[in-house]
């Protein structure tokens, strides 16, 4: 694997402060509210589990799987694939991602869970690409930006593959090339794989 590999982006090490960091923020925001952080499927599972050992509050879970992307290819289409099995009216949302980019499948999940009358919706991320952005989304936690590259490991994924790596490294482009055809724009959701 070490030949699809450019470069070790964000370090294990890193990775581990940056949880600490955010679990503390969160612990401090959320201190006597009922909170639930809805986990976004399927990049996000390792961020979540890192991050909620590090918040010392009591707190719910629950997971959602919105997918507009198969590959690098947009279908246009944000559809839900698995949906809350937790009524969050009156309860205090923090959305969890693992990256943010273009924000238009963020945007529309924020504004699906606010028509559900929660008592507020916060947005966390574990890395966030402010660069990409085509819409005007506010995300309250940033792990840290990231350049624009395709990355991989820590959850993210190009068609499934390399989620288990304990860091962030980016993929070699020929190799994206190669798999997943031509650059396309990315987004934060995807279920079916790419960049989240």
């Amino acid at each position: 694997m070490d030949a699809e590999i450019t470069k070790i982006l964000v370090s294990k090490e890193e990775i581990a402060e940056m949880c600490s960091r955010l679990g503390k923020e969160i612990t401090e925001d959320y201190r006597g509210k009922q909170v639930i952080l809805i986990c976004v499927l399927k990049g996000a599972f390792v961020f979540l589990a890192d991050l909620i050992r590090e918040i010392d509050l009591p707190c719910e879970v629950d997971f959602m799987s919105v997918s507009s992307y198969s590959g690098k290819h947009s279908t246009g289409v944000v559809k839900i694939i698995k949906d809350l099995d937790t009524n969050i009216t009156g309860k205090h949302v923090l959305i969890v991602e693992d990256i943010v980019d273009s924000g238009l499948t963020l945007k529309h999940l924020r504004d699906l869970l606010d028509t559900r009358n929660p008592a507020s919706i916060r947005i966390c991320t574990a890395f966030d690409k402010p660069d990409r952005r085509k819409v005007e989304i506010f995300v309250d936690y940033i792990g840290m930006e990231i350049p624009d590259e395709f990355i991989v490991g820590y959850g993210l994924d190009l068609d499934q593959r390399y989620r288990n790596l304990p860091e962030v490294a980016v993929l070699n482009p020929e190799l994206t090339n190669a798999e997943a055809g031509p650059e396309v724009e990315k987004d934060e959701v995807s279920e079916l794989g790419g960049q989240e």
